[in-house]
């Protein structure tokens, strides 16, 4: 069954819920809610993704993550995925907290550091496509976004998940996330809300929670939930969204 990962973005810049969980007691009130609403998982990012962000350094990173996975570990230990691309951000949740959370890379684990220590530390890991040419430059990927062969986004992570076992992780350990707004055309991104159909071997999550290519009433919780129909309808095991309770529906009715 497709099981619902809550979005938490602990920044002060995101273009979604405009920095209001960027202080630690409302962001932690945020996951609890999340889950409360039937959120199996919360993703705890710390850096924004908006173009219109700039990138951060693994140490306010970590400034930002800290509280905040301190506050939720004692009751949600296993429940919770760390957003960073910073392999010292994963190092030092493990070395803080242990090994029960899930690392979520958005791109695409393209640092070889991030894959040695998802393959050291046996992580259970979600590999969020960004295209290879642009190795951790998320700002390059959505100024330049002209990606539109699903297969090549296809080819690159079957790639980084041959890596990844050959450091040694199983399989069943990695989550594969086709990236949808990242480096791609609005058709691609489209397309890739079916992108489970293409990998059965894997679990694959869907992220497409408010991204443009929704049109201009992204915001809403409509267009959302049409695309999550087509994510489910296709075999996706998870879907990352901002709005649970709105997307519980489709898993108590079932896809119509």
């Amino acid at each position: 069954m497709t099981k619902l990962v809550g979005i938490l973005n602990v920044t002060p810049d995101s273009f979604s819920d405009t920095g209001k969980f960027a202080e630690t007691i409302p962001a932690v009130a945020h996951a609890k809610q999340l889950f409360s609403e039937g959120a199996a998982l919360v993703d705890v990012g710390a850096e924004s993704t908006n173009p219109k962000a700039g990138p951060i350094t693994a140490a306010e990173e970590w400034e930002r993550l800290q509280p905040v996975l301190a506050a939720l570990w004692p009751r949600y230990c296993g429940r919770l995925s760390v957003d960073s691309y910073h392999p010292e951000t994963i190092r030092r949740v493990v070395e803080t907290f242990g090994t029960d959370f899930i690392a979520n890379d958005v791109t695409g684990m393209n640092d070889p550091q991030m894959r040695e220590t998802i393959a050291t530390y046996k992580l259970r890991c979600i590999v969020s496509h960004l295209p290879a040419r642009f190795g951790t430059d998320i700002m390059a990927a959505h100024a330049d976004a002209d990606m539109d062969d699903e297969q090549d986004v296809l080819r690159e992570l079957l790639v980084r998940r041959s890596e990844l076992e050959a450091l040694g992780l199983p399989r069943d350990h990695i989550i594969l996330d086709p990236g949808i707004g990242f480096g791609k055309t609005m058709p691609l991104n489209e397309r890739l809300l079916e992108f489970a159909r293409l990998v059965p071997d894997s679990e694959v999550m869907i992220g497409y929670s408010r991204k443009r290519f929704l049109g201009e009433h992204r915001m809403e919780l409509e267009p959302n939930v049409a695309a999550g129909k087509i994510a489910i309808a296709a075999g996706a095991d998870y879907l990352r969204v901002h709005d649970v309770i709105g997307h519980r529906q489709l898993l108590t009715k079932g896809v119509q």
